[in-house]
């Protein structure tokens, strides 16, 4: 059985040496080092190790280790997750997020900054945050990678 630890360090070293440009991309590569991992635990460690996607030298969106500035923009959002962040409810391809009441812009802010790779927008009320997903990735995906952060 792998550790979280060594799996995660595997996905680091994969990422160096691979142009990995999707989870399923990644957890192919982990079972070629004889890691199991399913899709939603490779969510989970992409997002707490802060890969972003970045473009290789063919113009392929791929895996990369963050650089200052893309930490910077997860620590912001983990800490706007922590403070304003409530109940979560997926609704079709939509992740509904509730703040408390005047915080909504904020926490959307906050996620629009970050530029996450599965969120292809926000939109926000007074209390209320709409996340709209991009393709392949569920709402309830998605409110399980904002919660890793917490």
């Amino acid at each position: 059985m792998t550790t979280k630890f060594e799996r995660q360090g595997t996905i680091l070293r994969l990422v160096q040496q691979q142009a990995l440009s999707t989870q399923a991309e990644v957890a192919e590569a982990l079972h070629g080092q004889g890691i199991d991992a399913v899709q939603a635990t490779v969510s989970r460690d992409i997002t707490q190790l802060g890969l972003v996607k970045v473009r290789n030298g063919e113009g392929r969106l791929v895996y990369a280790l963050p650089g200052a500035a893309d930490l910077d923009r997860i620590d912001e959002l983990a800490a706007a997750l922590r403070r304003w962040m409530g109940e979560s409810v997926a609704s079709g391809t939509t992740l509904v997020v509730k703040t408390p009441r005047g915080f909504a812009a904020a926490l959307a802010d906050a996620i629009d900054t970050a530029s996450l790779q599965e969120v292809a927008g926000t939109i926000a009320g007074d209390n209320t945050v709409f996340v709209a997903c991009r393709d392949g990735i569920t709402p309830s995906e998605l409110s399980a990678e904002l919660r890793s952060l917490l």
